[in-house]
């Protein structure tokens, strides 16, 4: 009778570490953003955050989704996609009002002027939707023509994967150009950093496909570099503190 308990509590706990591991993955990738939300929020600047953070996970993360109908991965992975789309949509739209109420130039940039120069530097909230929506449709195409490829279905897999391992980037070169991370949330780039390190020791105990674990390697790698960057530019300053960019290149480092 006592063997039958104890078998029932470690059954259960199991259970119930499964589904903290679970949200945590579906959920932890968006707890990083809040302070940088709330952040750009109080200080109506959104500056010290490079918004192609945002395309880079929107565009991992919508290959990712069409990955699955090629090669079966858990649900967990594709749930942890579809809010971290949600997620990337909402930071696009705070810091392009942002941007814009805070902007001297009155032209109106737009996603249907194909403009390279401009590109990711919209007006409007309503472009980056239909970019993102162009793109989706041209992926799901294309992948709806090429599913029995192999060699194509385990490409659309790595450049998931290898995409979102650049998350960072941007923001790395964004604290390069203005040679400080003012204005950037390090609790974002810690939690970063920790998310990132716990995700890839989860699809190393889940035997997730080769390209999950490898590219969240370098990811972490990413994270480290930007907390160099931290610590770099914070003990040998680059510029003062209140020194202000200008509107050009606020738009820019966008």
């Amino acid at each position: 009778m006592e063997e039958e308990l104890l078998d029932q509590l470690v059954s259960g706990f199991g259970i119930l570490v499964t589904w903290v591991a679970a949200g945590a993955m579906v959920f932890g990738g968006v707890v990083p953003y809040v302070p940088q939300y709330r952040h750009i929020r109080r200080s109506q600047n959104a500056e010290g955050f490079s918004t192609y953070v945002c395309l880079v996970l929107l565009v991992a993360n919508i290959l990712r989704i069409l990955f699955r109908f090629g090669r079966y991965f858990e649900t967990v992975l594709l749930w942890q996609s579809i809010v971290m789309i949600c997620t990337m949509l909402v930071m696009l739209n705070l810091c392009t009002n942002v941007r814009m109420a805070s902007e001297l130039s009155t032209k109106r940039r737009s996603f249907i002027d194909f403009e390279w120069n401009y590109f990711w530097l919209w007006s409007r909230f309503m472009d980056y939707m239909q970019c993102v929506l162009a793109f989706t449709l041209v992926a799901a195409y294309m992948t709806y023509l090429l599913l029995d490829s192999t060699l194509f279905v385990e490409t659309l897999g790595f450049l998931a994967v290898f995409t979102e391992a650049m998350l960072g980037t941007p923001q790395l070169y964004c604290n390069y150009q203005n040679k400080s991370t003012e204005g950037m949330s390090v609790k974002m780039v810690l939690m970063w950093t920790s998310g990132d390190t716990f995700k890839t020791v989860y699809f190393l105990l889940t035997q997730a496909p080769v390209q999950f674990w490898t590219c969240g390697l370098l990811q972490v790698l990413v994270d480290f570099a930007i907390l160099f960057q931290v610590y770099y530019y914070s003990r040998y300053p680059q510029k003062p503190a209140s020194h202000t960019v200008s509107h050009t290149t606020s738009a820019k480092a966008l």
